[in-house]
């Protein structure tokens, strides 16, 4: 077996694309932040590897994409075969279900530590109960040394439905930069928001990849609805939808239907997100499934109460009537009723929004996330015979 000694240990983090999105994020964060003597890293994608990969700031990494084609693409694996061998990693940590059948080439290529890591769901499996999928992880399981999952939810999921040993699993919480997003500490800023958004306006606002599992549809015809049940809010309340994707053509058609669009303000995919955060009086995340939502947490740690669904890791980061409120999936009608709440309460913004960020300086930060993993890769080599 090779030896730790020989240098830092090597950890290939195995995605399916790198690129905007929950699971990158936390892969490039832990990437940043871990300490430089700690570990080495390489980031596997199995499609491809697109401009987000500027954000990698530590040196050295390797970035491997390998050009998976849509739908099954057999010879993916005997290209992964090549590159496993040739880097010779101590560890390969792959995320979520597109990943999770590497585990077998990364068992027969010989990697010596084989994670996996559950950070979410998407809309072909949103609850983790869809037979076929679920055949498919307790195939690989034997092969698979440890678990990382996100959410107290996902762990539990794990051990349940997926059964794997508890003490096989870790659940490890997403940390933010509570420095890059921090509370507003002056007037609001609007960049090139076309005058839609203004100093008095109650902005209820999102971010997100703009795709069904987001569900910003809802947030949208909630508003909508909220608008019409009272008109007078048409004076000051605004929607702030930032991100991309098919769903956001979608949501553009009904907001212009309702003659509504000159009243929010959807500008794509942004890089200023932390200044955009900071625009907002009310952060909404209508998603159907969630692992742990970064967005959440950069909300929170932004000064914002949170209304969420209740999915997922979402009520383990939402503290209900403390920190935000919750609503059931597709909820519509409680949606709108609750941002009427807030919108109505500037006091109720004030302190719920306090509170969330105090929870996050107490419970998800940056430095708590890469300890966790840093003690699951730790234990995971110590199990396979490295020395510590």
């Amino acid at each position: 077996m090779k030896s730790a000694d020989a240098g830092r240990p090597l950890i290939a983090h195995l995605i399916s694309r790198l690129a905007v999105g929950g699971v990158e994020k936390g892969v490039v964060t832990l990437i940043n932040q871990m300490p430089a003597g700690r570990y080495r890293h390489a980031v596997i994608a199995l499609t491809r590897i697109e401009d987000y990969a500027r954000n990698i700031r530590q040196p050295d990494v390797e970035l491997v994409e390998l050009g998976k084609r849509s739908g099954k693409d057999l010879a993916v694996f005997g290209r992964l075969h090549k590159v496993l061998r040739r880097m010779r990693p101590d560890i390969l940590h792959s995320r979520n279900l597109g990943t999770l059948d590497s585990q077998w080439t990364a068992f027969f290529s010989g990697v010596p530590v084989r994670i996996h890591g559950e950070n979410g769901r998407d809309t072909y499996d949103l609850d983790g109960t869809n037979f076929r999928y679920n055949v498919l992880r307790r195939a690989v399981r034997p092969f698979i040394h440890r678990y990382s999952a996100v959410s107290q939810d996902l762990a539990n999921w794990l051990v349940k439905t997926v059964h794997v040993r508890p003490n096989r699993v870790h659940q490890i919480y997403n940390g933010v930069d509570s420095c890059k997003f921090h509370p507003r500490s002056g007037p609001r800023e609007f960049p090139d928001s076309a005058g839609v958004l203004r100093e008095d306006s109650y902005v209820v606002g999102t971010v997100g990849r703009m795709v069904t599992v987001k569900d910003q549809l809802t947030l949208v015809d909630a508003f909508l609805q909220l608008l019409a049940a009272r008109p007078e809010l048409r004076a000051r309340l605004r929607l702030l939808v930032v991100g991309d994707g098919p769903v956001r053509e979608q949501c553009l058609a009904r907001l212009q239907s309702a003659d509504a669009a000159g009243l929010a303000w959807l500008p794509g995919e942004r890089s200023d997100v932390p200044a955009l955060m900071r625009a907002m009086d009310l952060f909404v995340l209508p998603s159907l499934a969630e692992g742990v939502s970064n967005t959440i947490l950069e909300a929170m740690a932004s000064g914002l109460p949170v209304v969420a669904t209740r999915v997922g890791g979402n009520p383990e980061l939402v503290q209900e009537d403390i920190t935000g409120s919750l609503f059931p999936v597709s909820g519509r009608d409680a949606l709108a009723a609750t941002i009427a709440r807030y919108c109505d309460n500037a006091a109720l913004s004030r302190l719920q929004g306090e509170a969330a960020r105090a929870a996050v300086e107490a419970r998800f930060t940056i430095e708590t996330m890469v300890s966790g993993y840093c003690r699951l890769y730790d234990q995971a080599l110590a199990d396979a015979g490295y020395p510590r």
